[in-house]
C-alpha cells in the first residue's frame, strides 16, 4: 500500500496541477516526501534588531531594524518609476526603495505606523538604503509563533521564484506540514536512537524547516546526517556481502621461487612490522577463494609500493599476470624503472604502457600480454583500453586510487573471465576515501610505520614579505648540494584568481638564480611527454638545482636529494594535495623542509589548513581534519 507521503505534490494546499508540474520540472520535486526532504541550504538569523545608527557600511550582509514610516514618495517614470519610504527609529533614518510591485507595497505602508524591516543594506553618500526589503507591521511580526528568529532559505530557480514570490516556497512547506506533519513515521528503533542521542524523525524534520532554536537545529541536522551515513553503510555492507557471495577469487596457493628470491636477496631494506602485517593480510585474501577488494593506506614514504610489488610477485609465482595503474605518466615510468631495477636477475618480464608509448612498442607489449610472456605491466589510463588484453590477469594494483573514477577502476575487472584481486593504494586518504574506510566499504590495511632513518619534514609558513629570506635559504641548501622544488597552482595567470602562476614564477626564479651557477628546469601538464621526461631526468640526475612545476609532481616523484619543497599560493591547495607535495621531500637521510608561501589575507579555512600542515606530518590526522573542514 502506498504511503501517504508518496502522494503527488499537487495535493498540498497552494500547489495544484500547474505548480506541481513546475516544481517537478525545475527541482525534481514530485511527491510530498520529496518536498519534506528538500531542506533549506542556509538559515537567516533574525534574532538581532539593530538601531539604524548602528548599521555600518560593509559590516553586515543582512540587517533587521524597527522604525516608524515618516514619509513616502514617488520618483521617475515608466520602467524607472520607484516608490520610496523613509523610516526612522529615533537614532537615525533609512530609505526603503521599491522598483517593482509598487501597487502592492503602497497599500501596505502607512505613514506613522511602525514596521519591522529586513534586507540587504547599502549606502549612498553616507545614507542607508534598502532595495526591496521584507517589511511587516511590528504587531504582526511579534505575534508569530516561531520564537527562534531563524528562517530557512531554500534553493530555487528564477522561474519558480517569479511564480511563487519571495516567501512562496517557505509557505508551501508550511502548508505541507499542516497536511503531512502527522503522517511522518519513525523508522529507527528506539534503542538505537537512545544509544546515539538521536532526535525523533518528526521533530528533526520540523526543526530543519522551522528551527525553534540553534541547538535544536544542530540536533536535527545531526539526526539526518546519521540517517544518511547509516543508509550508506547498509548499502555498502549489502554490496560487500553480495560480492563475497557471488565473486570467487583466484587462488594463489604457492609462495614460489620468485617471491622467495626477491624477499631473501633483493629487499632494499628490512620490512617494517606494519609492512609484514599487510603482506600477511593480502596473502590470506589470495588463498581464501574470495576476490580481494582491499584498500592499502599508508602515509607518504611508508613503503606501500614495495608491499604492492611483493603481492604482484605472489601472482607471478602462481602463473598469473599482474598490473599497476598509476595516475600520471611520470609516476608510471618511475614505478617501471623501480621494478626493473629491483627485479634485475629474476625471471620476471616488466613492461610499461602509457598514452605516449610508440605504436611499434605498443604492438609488442600487447602481444606479450596476450601470450603471457609479460608478467608485470605498469601504466596509466592506457591499461583500461579495450585493446589491452591479458593472458591471465590475476592481480591489479591501483595507485592513488582517488584519482580514478569508479567506472575506470571497474573496467580492470573485465580484463579476465573472473575478476582479479584488487589492491587500491592511497598515501593521504581524501575525505571520500576516509568516509568509506570509516563506514566499511573495503577491507582495509594500514601501514602506520615509516622505514627507520626517516626524519620528519619541517614545515613553515611564509608570506610574500619573506621572499628574500626564502631565496637566501634556497641558495644555502643548493650550496650544500641539495635540490629544490617550487610548485605553483596555475600554469598561467588567471583573470579570475589572484594566485601566483608558474610562467611568471619561472621567469622570476631564473632572474634570481641565473645560469651558469644555477640550473632551473620546468615541468607541467601541458608540456609534451618527451619534454616533461627530459625535465624530470635533469632534476633526478642532479643537473638541475631547481624544478619549477605544477602539482603534476604531487604523486610519487622520488628524488632523495631534494630537501626543499616551496609551495606558492599554498592557500589554493587542499590539505591532501599539500601533504602529497610535502611528501616529495624527506626521502633521503638529510633534514628536509616544506615552505608554504601565501599572501597576507587568508580565509579562516585556508588559515586552518596552513596551521594544520605546520603542526603535524601525520597524513591520517590531516585527512580527518580535511573531512571536518569540508
Amino acid at each position: 500500500m502506498e504511503h501517504y507521503l508518496d502522494n503527488g505534490i499537487q495535493f498540498v494546499p497552494g500547489v495544484g496541477e500547474a505548480r506541481a508540474k513546475l516544481l517537478e520540472r525545475e527541482l525534481g520535486i514530485r511527491t510530498m516526501r520529496d518536498l519534506l526532504w528538500y531542506f533549506p541550504f542556509r538559515y537567516i538569523d533574525r534574532t538581532r534588531i539593530y538601531r539604524i545608527a548602528e548599521i555600518r557600511d560593509g559590516e553586515a550582509t543582512l540587517v533587521q531594524f524597527r522604525g516608524r514610516v515618516t514619509g513616502v514618495n514617488y520618483a521617475g517614470a515608466g520602467r524607472k518609476r520607484r516608490f520610496t519610504a523613509v523610516v526612522s527609529d529615533g537614532s537615525s533614518q533609512a530609505e526603503l526603495v521599491w522598483f517593482q510591485g509598487i501597487k502592492w507595497i503602497e497599500k501596505r505602508i502607512e505613514v506613522g505606523r511602525e514596521y519591522l524591516v529586513f534586507g540587504r543594506p547599502s549606502f549612498f553618500k553616507g545614507e542607508l538604503s534598502l532595495v526591496h526589503p521584507e517589511i511587516e507591521t511590528v504587531e504582526k511580526a511579534f505575534s508569530r509563533k516561531a520564537a527562534s528568529g531563524m528562517q530557512g532559505v531554500y534553493s530555487t530557480t528564477e522561474r519558480l521564484a517569479s511564480v511563487l514570490g519571495a516567501k512562496g516556497f517557505y509557505l508551501l512547506v508550511c502548508n505541507l506540514w499542516t497536511v503531512a506533519g502527522d503522517r511522518i513515521e519513525e523508522y529507527l528503533p528506539e534503542a538505537l536512537r537512545t544509544r546515539h542521542g538521536l532526535m525523533p524523525l518528526r521533530e528533526a524534520l520540523y526543526n530543519l524547516h522551522f528551527p525553534q532554536s540553534a541547538e535544536l537545529l544542530r540536533q536535527a541536522q545531526y539526526r539526518l546526517k546519521f540517517d544518511e551515513l547509516l543508509g550508506v553503510q547498509l548499502g555498502i555492507q549489502s554490496r560487500r556481502t553480495e560480492r563475497l557471495a557471488k565473486l570467487g577469487g583466484f587462488l594463489f596457493p604457492r609462495v614460489g621461487g620468485v617471491f622467495r628470491t626477491f624477499y631473501e636477496r633483493k629487499l632494499p631494506f628490512p620490512l617494517t612490522g606494519a609492512q609484514k602485517r599487510v603482506v600477511r593480510e593480502i596473502r590470506q585474501d589470495t588463498v581464501s577463494g574470495y576476490q580481494m577488494n582491499r584498500l592499502l593506506q599508508g602515509d607518504v614514504g611508508s613503503g606501500k609500493t614495495l608491499v604492492a610489488l611483493l603481492s604482484m610477485l605472489l601472482a607471478v609465482d602462481n602463473d598469473f599476470q599482474a598490473c599497476l595503474m598509476a595516475p600520471t605518466e611520470i609516476l608510471a615510468r618511475q614505478h617501471y624503472a623501480t621494478f626493473v631495477r629491483m627485479l634485475e636477475g629474476l625471471d620476471v618480464r616488466v613492461a610499461v604502457l602509457t598514452g605516449a608509448t610508440r605504436a611499434r612498442e605498443r604492438r609488442q607489449i600487447l602481444a606479450g600480454l596476450a601470450d603471457g610472456t609479460i608478467h608485470l605491466l605498469v601504466g596509466t589510463h592506457a591499461l583500461i583500453e579495450e585493446k589491452v588484453q591479458f593472458h591471465n590477469l590475476g592481480f591489479v594494483v591501483i595507485d592513488e586510487q582517488h584519482r580514478f573514477g569508479v567506472e575506470q577502476r571497474a573496467r580492470l575487472w573485465t580484463k579476465n573471465a573472473q575478476p582479479p584481486h584488487i589492491l587500491v593504494m592511497t598515501a593521504t586518504p581524501i575525505p571520500r576515501t576516509l568516509a568509506m574506510t570509516l563506514y566499511g566499504d573495503l577491507d582495509v590495511s594500514v601501514i602506520d610505520e615509516l622505514p627507520p632513518g626517516r626524519q620528519p619534514v619541517r614545515t613553515v609558513h611564509y608570506t610574500d614579505a619573506a621572499r628574500l629570506r626564502l631565496f637566501g635559504f634556497m641558495r644555502q641548501q643548493i650550496a650544500l648540494g641539495r635540490q629544490v622544488y617550487v610548485v605553483y597552482p596555475l600554469i598561467r595567470e588567471s583573470e579570475t584568481m589572484d594566485y601566483k602562476d608558474l610562467t611568471d614564477g619561472f621567469e622570476a626564479i631564473a632572474r634570481d638564480f641565473p645560469l651558469p651557477q644555477y640550473v632551473t628546469a620546468v615541468c607541467h601538464g601541458r608540456m609534451k611527454p618527451a619534454d616533461k621526461e627530459e625535465s624530470m631526468r635533469q632534476f633526478k640526475s642532479g643537473e638541475a638545482h631547481i624544478l619549477v612545476a605544477t602539482s603534476v609532481i604531487e604523486v610519487g616523484v622520488d628524488v632523495p636529494n631534494a630537501t626543499v619543497m616551496v609551495i606558492e599560493s599554498a592557500e589554493r591547495f587542499g590539505l591532501s594535495q599539500l601533504h602529497q607535495l610535502r611528501g616529495r621531500v624527506g626521502r633521503g637521510g638529510e633534514q628536509s623542509y616544506c615552505i608554504l608561501m601565501t599572501g597576507e589575507k587568508l580565509s579562516r579555512e585556508a588559515r586552518a589548513r596552513i596551521r594544520a600542515m605546520c603542526e603535524t606530518g601525520d597524513g591520517f590526522r590531516l585527512a580527518e581534519l580535511d573531512l571536518k573542514l569540508r
